[in-house]
């Protein structure tokens, strides 16, 4: 088993709305000593929800997306507010972005995105038996939301909107969960 590292000294450099970036000393067993960067975003982690308007259909949304600056087909997401557990930030971010809500909700996975330099976390989260619902989110535009099978889940992971690698993995992962389901 490997002996975690002491960190020391860590220290914020930078600090934004969204992320702070810290410096800290690193200290391995073998005594090795490195200085590390990471980002470490304030708040209590993200969701990421794969919504199914049936077994076969999932609805997935075009954001415009600043990182790459255009738009993205993706999945539901955001913040977990203060308060919230992962399933009820699930069902919030739905109502907000697609106007629906779930009646059955199944935690699938933690993910980090690069855990070498982010600290970040996101929940992923399969939303079945679907109702409509809305409620103002935080969107400064209103969202296309976009029906894709799971059966051409293959190609779909190819389309060249589709460039997020949570939302590809997440589509794997609820691919997965109901074909379990249904066995």
């Amino acid at each position: 088993m490997q002996k975690k590292p002491k960190l020391s000294n860590i220290v914020d450099i930078a600090t934004t709305r969204f992320f702070n970036i810290q410096s800290m000393d690193v200290e391995f067993s073998n005594g090795e000593r490195r200085q590390y960067e990471r980002l470490k975003p304030p708040g209590n982690g993200a969701v990421l929800v794969v919504p199914m308007l049936d077994d076969e259909t999932v609805l997935m949304i075009y954001e415009y997306s600043g990182g790459t600056d255009r738009y993205e087909l993706a999945l539901t997401k955001g913040k977990i507010d203060d308060g919230e557990v992962p399933l009820e930030a699930a069902n919030r971010e739905l109502i907000e972005e697609i106007g629906y809500g779930a009646k059955q909700l199944t935690y699938l996975k933690a993910m980090s995105i690069a855990p070498g330099y982010q600290s970040s976390v996101t929940h992923i989260v399969l939303a079945q038996d679907l109702y409509q619902a809305s409620a103002e989110g935080d969107e400064p535009e209103p969202l296309e939301v976009v029906k894709h099978k799971l059966a051409d889940l293959e190609t779909l992971v190819y389309n060249d909107d589709l460039t997020e690698a949570r939302s590809i993995a997440a589509l794997y992962l609820a691919k997965e969960a109901i074909k379990q389901q249904q066995l």
